[in-house]
């Protein structure tokens, strides 16, 4: 089956042909469990790909807005067929942005579709792994994402430890900040964000350790603000900087700042609104020892941002796939699952977003090595994987349309409510 799209398009006749890449695969690591990760249990594992790379071939096309074009192709790999989506935005172009997709708390889910048309967008991916289910009893899972956000130049959130992110095993080099967006320089870019912010009271100076995250480091403290949502906070004192399952720690601490003077301290973490002008500081193992020692009316100053060699206006975490126009090696060996991606053009003037079906009759999937030579065929020179399986989804509204639609056929049947996505606005 031919998927194109059910307005008016011009079939693309032109065929391209991959490049051939045969990564030097490492040994691979079971991928982690749950968020949409693209893999599932039975998933097995792969050798690298063969000689002859698989050809990419267009099959619909429409522009979505100047600068702005959606096509719908078709590959082969070692799940055999498959069917996806690409959109190109030119960066350049007079009023075209692209920005973040949130459901309006980080500790919360919705839908790709609901979001792009909540923030009127033209069309959508997909983002970052999350934590979509939880192993600790009586602890709930967040909904929120692994990786750093931005959104409008102001960080959001950081990155959980690596050992506690979800999705497939990381390539060597690669960590979860890493992020991919779009700079105040307008071009798009694949770098990395770190915390850099401090806690300061009369006691002395605390480095910060987290920002809005499900997971803090082992003895850290970490700033929790109204962006968070409602959400219990204490997932984030569970498991340890190298294992998402370990236990919960029982040593903890919760300091509420308002306007920078103290109002409250907890050995326990909570959960719940918090108000603007408001901060939770929340403590693990060395981390809680010292924030239990502030008392009620201190003074403290709390400041933060994310720092890294590129100041983003927007960025969405994900790990890298592609450099310099060449798969990494070392990429997760299962699969072949739907899976989803962004790249950037050597110049940064072109951001591409694929969503690649999977696990059906009509679409096999890809494993994330072809995913990756996918975007190379397409033009980025650099890429991520982001979150695959069941949450990857494609949507947009072309021309003349009220809303947004989904495009591509998820595996799950349906939609599935995620942390966020990557938006493309005109």
């Amino acid at each position: 089956m031919v998927r194109k799209w059910t307005a008016a398009v011009a079939a693309v006749t032109s065929t391209a042909v991959m490049s051939t890449v045969v990564p030097a695969w490492a040994a691979p690591v079971p991928p982690p469990d749950g968020a949409g990760s693209g893999e599932r249990p039975t998933a097995r594992a792969l050798p690298a790909l063969p000689a002859a790379a698989p050809e990419l071939r267009y099959t619909s096309s429409l522009r979505l807005a100047r600068g702005v074009v959606a096509r719908t192709f078709e590959t082969s790999g070692t799940g055999a067929k498959a069917v996806g989506d690409l959109v190109d935005v030119d960066l350049r172009a007079p009023h075209v942005r692209v920005g973040l997709l949130h459901p309006g708390a980080i500790a919360a889910r919705a839908t790709v579709s609901d979001m792009a048309n909540a923030q009127r967008a033209i069309a959508g991916v997909n983002g970052d792994f999350f934590n979509i289910s939880e192993t600790h009893e009586g602890v709930p899972p967040t909904g929120s994402s692994s990786g750093p956000e931005v959104d409008g130049g102001r960080a959001l959130k950081a990155a959980v430890p690596d050992g506690q992110r979800f999705g497939p095993a990381l390539p060597p080099g690669t960590s979860a900040r890493d992020v991919i967006g779009v700079g105040a320089d307008r071009r798009g870019h694949v770098a990395s964000l770190r915390l850099a912010g401090t806690v300061r009271a009369r006691l002395g100076t605390l480095k910060l350790r987290g920002l809005n995250q499900y997971a803090l480091p082992v003895g850290g403290v970490g700033a929790f603000a109204s962006d968070w949502g409602t959400v219990s906070r204490q997932r984030a004192v569970c498991g340890s900087d190298d294992a998402r399952n370990d236990p919960c720690s029982t040593r903890t601490a919760e300091v509420t700042v308002r306007r920078g003077v103290v109002t409250d301290v907890s050995d326990e973490v909570g959960a719940g609104a918090i108000p603007a002008g408001t901060t939770v500081l929340v403590g693990r193992d060395g981390g809680a020892s010292a924030l239990l020692k502030l008392r009620r009316g201190d003074r403290v100053k709390v400041r933060y941002r994310l720092a890294g060699k590129v100041r983003f206006r927007f960025a969405v975490g994900g790990f890298p796939i592609l450099r310099h126009g060449r798969p990494l090696a070392g990429l997760d060996a299962a699969g072949p699952a739907p899976r989803t991606a962004a790249g950037v053009s050597r110049d940064g003037h072109h951001l591409y977003l694929a969503v690649v079906d999977g696990r059906s009759e009509t679409s096999g999937g890809v494993t994330v090595a072809e995913l990756a030579a996918l975007l190379a065929r397409a033009g980025a020179s650099d890429g991520v994987n982001l979150d695959g399986g069941g949450s990857s989804a494609f949507v947009a509204r072309a021309p003349g349309e009220p809303s947004a639609t989904v495009r591509n056929v998820p595996s799950d049947g349906r939609e599935r409510a995620v942390a966020n996505g990557i938006g493309v606005f005109s």
